[in-house]
């Protein structure tokens, strides 16, 4: 089969896969945004997105395309570097109009699913997870508190320093990732042109920064909280 096989069957898959994760990423920043405004509704989103049978099959599928996000980002990788063979050790002058982002996509890709391991201990799995065990508790900086209460997740977490720079790191590569991918995606699906490729690349630019800034704006946000907080200012 052509898209198992062929490199363009596997950028293609890479492409929607990669396009569904962006969707996903804008959906998680306005849900963050929206504690920022009111940690009730955030915590409302959060009760909805427990152990429901909907909210689980979801995460099953954005599994999934991780999974096959970079599983195929794999594939293309050690394809390209067999197919440079000796000349990937030789010295080469730097192409016109490559970023330093389209060259090194696979390493922002480790870096970026290494934080999402650390997301994902931290939320994950003493939030939905904890649920479907069937633990109504759970046990958060030396206090119980209900595996739904997402604001209490945040205010935690967040109040930690080197938590907070290991997140901006991480939007940093999001960031990197995301400015080459979404353009670059785009075009391997069809969706481009001459004339195109110049403004998906500017769209793109934009996305990512407002985006990651949304990210880091709620993670700083809640950082800054609980200096005031500590301080009772």
């Amino acid at each position: 089969m052509w898209l198992l096989n062929s490199s363009i069957g596997k950028k293609l898959i890479m492409s929607i896969s990669g396009i569904f994760l962006v969707l996903f990423l804008t959906f998680h920043a306005a849900m963050n945004v929206a504690a920022v405004f009111s940690e009730e509704a955030y915590n409302m989103i959060c009760s909805l997105l427990g152990a429901n049978w909907y909210a689980v099959a979801a995460t099953l599928v954005l599994a999934a395309i991780i999974a096959l996000h970079f599983v195929y980002a794999l594939m293309l990788t050690l394809q390209n570097q067999k197919a440079r063979g000796n000349d990937s050790y030789a010295v080469n002058v730097r192409q016109k109009n490559v970023t330093w982002a389209s060259k090194n996509m696979f390493i922002l890709g480790v870096i970026i699913v290494g934080f999402m391991l650390l997301h994902f201990a931290q939320f994950w799995y003493k939030m939905m997870f904890a649920e479907l065990l069937g633990n109504h508790h759970v046990e958060l900086g030396g206090a119980m508190v209900s595996p739904q209460d997402g604001a209490a997740f945040i205010n935690y977490y967040f109040s930690h320093l080197w938590v907070v720079i290991a997140y901006l790191i991480w939007y940093v590569a999001l960031w990197f990732h995301l400015t080459h991918g979404i353009w670059s995606g785009i075009q391997t699906i069809g969706w481009s042109n001459n004339l195109w490729i110049k403004r998906w690349k500017v769209i793109g630019n934009i996305y990512a920064t407002v985006l990651m800034a949304a990210f880091a704006f709620v993670t700083i946000f809640f950082y800054l909280k609980s200096l005031c907080d500590g301080s009772c200012c």
